[in-house]
């Protein structure tokens, strides 16, 4: 049986599963690496505060994902496809390493982030888009 997401350990061991493979990906792994070249050992941690903030009710992430992302696609033009890739890739990392409570809301999480991540950056090419 696998074991659920209880600690800071078991997102830090997830997300380095997850970009190893995000990063080496056919349709994705250039945003990570060419488009914009991330400081792994800076973004990585960010990315832990984010799901440990949702996951474990800590607040310690201080960032805003949507700004993130909205200011990444006018970099790099970010697709449906671009989300739909990046989440089941997640999916597949979070259902092989873990299972309980907490990673059912993981997944939850992720189901319901990434329609609205898609609608919100596509949405904000719109000249008259307001954050």
């Amino acid at each position: 049986m696998k074991k659920d997401i209880e600690s800071r350990s078991d997102i830090e061991n997830l997300i380095e599963v997850f970009y190893t493979k995000l990063k080496t990906d056919e349709l994705v792994g250039f945003i990570f690496t060419e488009a914009v070249i991330l400081d792994f050992d800076k973004h990585l941690p960010v990315v832990c505060d984010f799901w440990e903030a949702v996951l474990l009710n800590n607040p310690i992430y201080k960032g805003n994902v949507m700004h993130k992302h909205i200011d990444l696609d006018k970099k790099v033009k970010l697709l449906p496809e671009h989300f739909d890739r990046w989440a089941e890739i997640f999916l597949v990392e979070i259902n092989q390493l873990h299972e309980g409570k907490t990673t059912d809301e993981l997944i939850k999480r992720v189901n319901t982030m990434i329609p609205f991540m898609k609608f919100k950056v596509e949405s904000s090419r719109d000249s008259n888009f307001i954050q």
